[in-house]
Order: structure tokens, then sequence, then C-alpha cells
């Protein structure tokens, strides 16, 4: 897709959808771990693999990031038409997506009951929660080797071959959940067995997609090694992009780490409330996503004016679908979180959280669209200095003044630290990005006429 010509709005929508229905079906296929040990295997098991989210996001995000950076990387050099600097990207990204891989499930496998008991994770939930954060690593190089791949797809416009793999996959991962939870009785153990599996089916069918591929993005396995200019510039974008995502991960472990001190049923509870919210994030995400292509691909071809256009529309698009998302998931509340348990202790605590959360999770999408944005432009370092300090330092700051108060410790306003952090750091990333765009074109300006 050519995102320097032509109307933006309708490619943005062309790029987006595929991206929207991959996540939305990605989560409803990873709903069914929760689903089926919610219904199938009780309680503690619901609470075991929902306690999980926040720390295989810890884990994970750093290598996540520099997934991002090859994403930007292949648009800006797609716009600017630079081939041999796309081909080389490719093969250091699918490289350096294999030794991700290999070094997190090192670390997931290894650290596993160390990181849970830290966080407070109650005795009769640990040894269900060990045994799925371990199984779940097993599958780490897959998912890397796809994320990186799909990266790589996003940075010229492809976003429905990712999706088909997807569904393949997704297929794959909700029967086998069904067969080893109901019919072997394997619990936690089972929905992440199953999901190692359909990773790998995933893996392998970007990898072939890759290798079959026509021009600068073909992958041949024999060439990857890691260029050194394309190694430097992935790690510049993509460290900063993934250390945010790992802060953020930290705040929401420390977030977690209170919620479990509330006990199984807010547990079981807010774990599936988040997974409902997770539909709201991944379909808004779409436009996140596209924001930093869009931009990286006008970046490379200085179209300095459609740049200030994607920002527009992708913050339109972003908020429309996160006010009316979030709000749907609040008006069926009841009967959504319904679908994860029957206990109506655990809906109700589900609900709490969701008013709360969703109903606002709109602002999050905002706040996304703009760091996109600055990404697009070359700037990582930037947006995560100010989502350090606007998300993270305002939610574990929330928790240890705010939350810490005795009158004050309810789990309301625990969830209270989402919307507002989300609000400021918002309109912090807005003002960045005015004014480093405005100094850019200006800097280019000057150069173009020297």
């Amino acid at each position: 897709m050519d995102m320097c010509s032509g109307p933006i709005l309708q490619k943005m929508l062309m790029y987006s959808l595929p991206l929207m229905a991959s996540g939305v079906l990605q989560l409803m296929f990873n709903a069914m771990d929760i689903v089926v040990v919610g219904q199938f295997a009780g309680d503690n098991s619901l609470a075991a693999v929902g306690s999980n989210t926040s720390i295989i996001g810890l884990i994970t995000n750093l290598f996540l990031g520099l997934s991002v950076a090859a994403n930007v990387l292949v648009a800006r050099f797609y716009g600017a038409r630079d081939t041999k600097s796309v081909t080389r990207t490719v093969h250091t990204s699918m490289l350096l997506s294999l030794l991700s891989g290999v070094l997190l499930t090192i670390i997931g496998v290894g650290g596993a009951k160390w990181i849970l008991e830290l966080m407070q994770t109650p005795a009769e939930v640990l040894p269900l929660a060990v045994l799925y954060l371990r199984i779940y690593f097993l599958g780490m190089t897959a998912t890397m080797i796809y994320n990186f791949g799909s990266a790589i797809l996003r940075g010229v416009g492809d976003t429905r071959r990712p999706l088909y793999y997807l569904v393949i996959s997704g297929v794959i991962n909700v029967a086998l959940n069904l067969v080893f939870v109901i019919v072997f009785k394997m619990d936690v153990a089972g929905v992440a067995l199953a999901t190692v599996i359909s990773q790998c089916v995933s893996a392998f069918l970007v990898t072939r997609c890759l290798m079959k591929e026509k021009g600068a993005i073909r992958f041949r396995p024999s060439n990857m090694r890691l260029d050194k200019s394309k190694t430097a510039a992935i790690f510049k974008i993509g460290l900063p992009a993934g250390f945010q995502g790992v802060m953020f991960s930290i705040s929401n472990v420390i977030i977690q780490s209170s919620i479990n001190s509330f006990g199984p049923i807010v547990m079981a509870g807010n774990a599936a409330a988040q997974n409902l919210e997770s539909f709201v994030y991944i379909a808004m995400n779409a436009f996140h996503q596209a924001a930093v292509t869009f931009t990286s691909q006008n970046f490379g071809a200085l179209q300095w004016k459609r740049i200030n256009r994607i920002a527009v529309y992708s913050e339109v698009c972003v908020t429309i679908v996160g006010v009316l998302l979030g709000n749907l998931v609040c008006l069926f509340g009841q009967q959504l979180v319904g679908i994860y348990s029957s206990n109506p202790d655990v809906i109700r605590a589900g609900i709490d959280r969701l008013s709360i959360v969703a109903r606002t999770q709109a602002t999050a999408g905002m706040m996304d669209v703009m760091v996109g944005a600055l990404r697009g432009i070359g700037y990582s370092f930037m947006p995560m200095v100010v989502s350090l300090i606007g998300v993270c330092g305002i939610r574990i700051g929330w928790i240890f003044t705010v939350f810490g108060i005795e009158r004050f410790h309810t789990i309301e306003v625990l969830y209270s630290s989402y919307p507002i952090s989300w609000l400021i750091t918002f309109l912090v990333h807005l003002g960045c990005f005015i004014v480093i765009r405005t100094r850019l074109e200006k800097k280019m300006s000057k150069l173009s006429h020297s």
C-alpha cells in the first residue's frame, strides 16, 4: 500500500480494519483460555491464568518494542524507495526475533515462581499460575517470530495475510483448549499447551509467507545477520518503545499485586473484566499501528501536510471506536463477565472494574495514537519519558499515596488510577507532537534549500 498519496482516511481504514479484526480474533482465541478454565476448571484456575497477563506483558514488552522498530524502519525505507535498506532490515529483524525468543524462554521458565511469589499470588493459586507461565514461555520464540514477521508485512501495508494466519492458528488454539481441558482434564496446563502449539503454527505461516515473497521483503534464512546500522536503528527506536511497555507492565504488576490482596474472587472478576477491556484496547490499537506506519512512510517521503492529517484522522477514529466499544462493554457487563464465570460475586467484581476502566478507555487510545505519531517521525525516547512520568509515575504514586490511605483503600479507588494517568499523558504527548513536528519541518526545509 502506497500511503504517501491518495485518500488518507480510506487507506487508513483499509489498513486498520484487518488489524482490528486480527487483534479481536486473537483476543477471542486467547479469551477461550480464560473461559474454558473458568467454566470447566474453577475460579482458582481462572485467577491463575488471569493473574499472569500483566507478568507476560512485563517480560515480553521490551522485545516487542523491537518489532515496533522493525515496522517503523521497513515503512520508512519503503516510503523512501530504499529497497536495499528494507532487505537488510528484514533479515536483521528476523534474527533478532530468534534471539529474543530464546532469551525470553530462559527468563520466563526459570523465573516464574519467584516472580509470582513477589506479586503476592495467593497460595491456593500459586502452583497453577507457575505451571501455566512456564509452559506459556516455552512457545516464546514462535511468538517473537510471528510478531516480527507480521510487523514487516505491516510496514509495506499488508495487514490481511497476518489476519489469515491468525485465524488458522486461533481455530487450532480453541480446538486444543477444549480437547486438553474438557477431554484430558489438563486444567491450566492444557490451555497453556494449546497456546504454544498455535503460536508455532502462526510463526511457521508468517515465515513461509516472507520466504515466498518477491522484492525487498523476501526472507532468506541464509542471509540472516545483524546489519550494524539497522541493528542500531532498531535498538534506538525499539528499546525506548519496549522499555515504555515494560514500565507500563511494572505499574500494572504493582496494581495486580494490590488487586491480589483483595482475594481470589476479586482476582477472578478483574481477570474477566481485563480480558473484555482488551477487546476495546486492541480495536483502538489498530489506529495506533496505522499512525506509526502511515507517519513513517510519509516521513520517509517528507510529506509533512499528510503527517498532520494522519494524526487528526487517527485521533478521530480511535476516539469513536473507544467510546462506542467501551460503553457497550459496560452496558452488557453482567452478561459478558458471566461468560467467564457463573459465580455472582465474580461477576460483580468484574463489573466494578468495567464501570471505571472500560468506560474511559477511549482516552488510552488517544494517548497511544500520539505515541505512534511521535515514533513515526523517529522520536521514541521522548514518548517513553513522558509515559514513564505520566502513566507509571502517576499510577505508582497513586497506590502509595491516595490508595494507601485507609478510607480510600478500595478497589474503586485503585481502578481510578487508569483514566487519570491516561488523560494527563495524552495531553502532554499532544503538545510534544505539535512542537516536534513543526521543528522537524523547518529543519528539513532549511536543509533542502541549503
